[in-house]
């Protein structure tokens, strides 16, 4: 989970970052006059939403390392780190992706994750914790877990959904600025104080909404790496993982981010399930078991 809110996080401070340059240097002008060109400002819209995105994508790496500590192992020295990355390689090559790099972030709770800018240009990394709490079948369950997510393509995915978000996201925070600086304060030019003001907000607040959308996908893509992980390492085995974790996780501390996004008991319903990017555990369990 906390890797999905990086991911959003960074790219919703990038497209706040493009919005003031933007207005900056006023090349937006022309879209906050009267009888804008609706087709000229959404191109101009995905091309900053897709870019604020992609960019997003190409950090993706260097972020997940710099802020959760990941240590590469560029040369196993123990025997834990050769059966690690000895793992990552067989269930690469399984998965048709190359190899990505292989690390280690400290940690107490049994965290795994996955991430880069490409299926041959991966970063897969666990906790301590996780190696230091599971016996290798699990681990090797929740590498093929992570595994299957590079091998889907999954961080690409998400960049482009999060790509046609920004671009409805950006549209609409102009629109809506324009309207209300005229409306409200009668700027006929669409260039005061309540129109930059009002596209800066307006896009904090649709970008809190749209994360709903990317989140849906999150959760979804979840169920379908259970699948693979069970297919490269055994289904009992990808079951006894999540149940490994379940049981790690009770009670869990609500400000803490644990494997696969597990959350307290109360996450599970109503309006904050929607905002989760990981599904419950024992949903995930269920779909497995239910698997034909």
């Amino acid at each position: 989970m906390k890797r999905i809110l990086l991911f959003l996080a960074t790219n919703l401070a990038i497209l706040l970052v493009i919005t003031i340059i933007v207005q900056i240097f006023g090349l937006d002008a022309y879209l906050a006059r009267a009888g804008t060109n609706l087709g000229s400002l959404l191109v101009l819209a995905a091309i900053f939403g897709f870019g604020g995105s992609f960019i997003s994508l190409l950090m993706s790496k260097w972020i997940a390392k710099r802020t959760m500590g990941v240590q590469v192992i560029e040369q196993p020295t123990t025997p834990a780190e050769q059966w690690l990355v000895a793992t990552v390689r067989s269930h690469a090559q399984a998965a048709g992706v190359g190899m990505p790099e292989v690390g280690v972030f400290q940690s107490p709770a049994p965290n795994a994750f996955a991430t880069g800018p490409r299926r041959d240009s991966a970063l897969v990394a666990v906790s301590t914790g996780l190696l230091q709490r599971m016996n290798e079948d699990e681990v090797r369950a929740v590498l093929g877990h992570e595994m299957t997510h590079v091998a889907n393509g999954d961080m690409v995915t998400l960049t482009l959904i999060q790509g046609v978000v920004n671009t409805f996201v950006i549209f609409l925070s102009y629109i809506i600025g324009n309207i209300v600086d005229r409306a409200v304060f009668g700027n006929r030019q669409g260039r005061g104080l309540a129109y930059s003001a009002t596209v800066l907000v307006t896009q904090l607040v649709l970008g809190i909404f749209a994360s709903l959308i990317v989140m849906a996908f999150s959760r979804w893509r979840e169920f379908r790496a259970d699948r693979g992980g069970a297919r490269l390492a055994g289904r009992e085995n990808m079951i006894a993982a999540l149940e490994r974790l379940k049981a790690a996780h009770q009670p869990l501390p609500s400000s803490q981010f644990a494997a696969f996004g597990i959350t307290s008991g109360g996450a599970a319903g109503g309006l904050r399930k929607l905002f989760m990017s990981h599904p419950p555990l024992d949903e995930r369990i269920a779909a497995l078991r239910a698997a034909p």
